[in-house]
């Protein structure tokens, strides 16, 4: 029963062996656990080792809790799918429970808005393919974006992409949340430890390394360590294109608030603004984006001054008058080939599995990759949805994973 109380998380395991090792306890790491612990065919022991059990600085605690179905590829559209329905019946996965709650979603939709005829056509193509994936997405002109949303200025539009089904934002900190109790309470042991160093036995990881001394024997070890993953990677003696980006989020308050709830609009500036329950959500990327050090969450204000307010107010003029109640900066774990997850065995290292590098999917992703990650450490291969073509082996072989929907 989920009543019975939690014993605290320490630093110290209690075994000198698991069959999983997961380095770290964020989302993606929290995902795996509770899908391994929860599949009736997975008998075996799994540690969670997290640095920092608040999350205060990880992408999870930064996260914008969106989820869309407006990619390019039809894998990508089937992992959000699988988030929507996973989030949609949550409390039938949870099995019922009493305790868990339903997760609030709010169905807003994206809005992605084209200026030129070039993009416009990228938003063709790509509704096209949701759409022959069972995805809602229309495509909508100038008038019609006018007409259910007034507060745009569209006099520079050739179309916008929308779909208000399965899309929005959802109450991911609950899903986060269960995600761990119910893992532990399913046997998984969290530690607020940190691995230090991955030793192998040629072309298998023997064991891991934890800062305060342990040496902990595994069968596999999944790097679920987010933008710090490409170190984990380098403690077993790999490489990943992984790094940390910068990414501004800004909430503000309007003088002349919205008559309705507004999409989530990404506009062609590369600024994206959202409702955030009476007030608005808004970031972008920074002018020159490079990868920062894993402690800098320094704010950059004139980015708003300069390039996110000026953006606003084109496009949506009641955003003229606006006012910055909080703001904060978070780390994308940046994949630098193509801007997609790296999901499964390294192709040397059988049992070093990556799922890292999703560069700001991760939240709308996890409930797919923990599925993926569960089924690859206890059959061997993907059962329900295919994750192949996001392993490691398209980055040896330099063939990246187009999508061209990314924000």
């Amino acid at each position: 029963m989920t009543s019975m109380k939690l014993a605290p998380i320490v630093s110290e395991p209690k075994n000198k062996s698991y069959d999983v090792v997961i380095v770290g306890g964020a989302i993606i790491g929290s995902s795996v656990a509770w899908f391994l612990s929860d599949n009736p065919d997975f008998d075996g022991s799994v540690l969670v080792v997290e640095r920092d059990p608040s999350y205060e600085n990880s992408s999870t605690a930064h996260t914008n809790s969106c989820m869309r179905q407006q990619f390019s590829n039809e894998l990508n559209v089937r992992i959000s799918q699988f988030a929507a329905e996973f989030v949609r019946n949550f409390q039938d996965y949870m099995h019922n429970d009493p305790e868990v709650p339903e997760l609030a979603v709010n169905h807003y939709g994206y809005m992605y808005l084209a200026t030129d005829e070039a993009f416009a056509e990228t938003l063709r193509t790509n509704q096209a393919t949701q759409a022959a994936f069972g995805a809602a997405t229309k495509i909508m002109s100038p008038a019609e974006i006018a007409a259910d949303y007034p507060f745009y200025n569209v006099d520079d539009l050739v179309c916008g992409s929308h779909n208000l089904i399965d899309e929005g934002y959802f109450d991911s900190g609950t899903m986060f949340d269960w995600w761990r109790r119910k893992a532990r309470l399913n046997g998984v042991e969290y530690l607020n430890n940190e691995v230090v160093d991955i030793e192998r036995d040629g072309d298998r990881v023997a064991s891991v390394v934890l800062k305060s001394g342990e040496h902990i024997s595994c069968g596999t070890v999944v790097n679920a360590s987010g933008p710090r993953a490409v170190e984990t990677a380098r403690m077993a003696g790999l490489d990943l294109p992984v790094e940390p980006r910068k990414r501004f989020t800004f909430v503000f308050d309007a003088a002349e608030p919205l008559a309705r709830d507004l999409p989530l609009t990404i506009d062609p500036t590369g600024v994206h603004v959202r409702s955030e329950g009476t007030a608005y959500m808004t970031g972008c990327p920074p002018e020159v984006d490079v990868a920062v050090a894993y402690d800098d969450f320094s704010m950059d204000d004139d980015i708003f001054e300069e390039k996110i307010w000026p953006s606003l107010a084109h496009r949506i003029p009641a955003f003229e008058r606006i006012r910055v109640v909080t703001r904060w900066a978070g780390h994308y774990a940046y994949n630098t080939v193509d801007h997609n997850v790296v999901i499964g065995p390294h192709h040397e290292v059988s049992n070093f599995i990556y799922v890292c590098g999703f560069s700001g999917h991760g939240l709308q992703q996890s409930p797919a990759m923990g599925r993926g990650a569960s089924e690859l450490i206890t059959y061997g291969d993907y059962r329900a949805l295919d994750l192949s073509p996001l392993g490691f082996e398209r980055i040896v072989k330099g063939e990246p994973f187009i999508e061209t929907a990314i924000i």
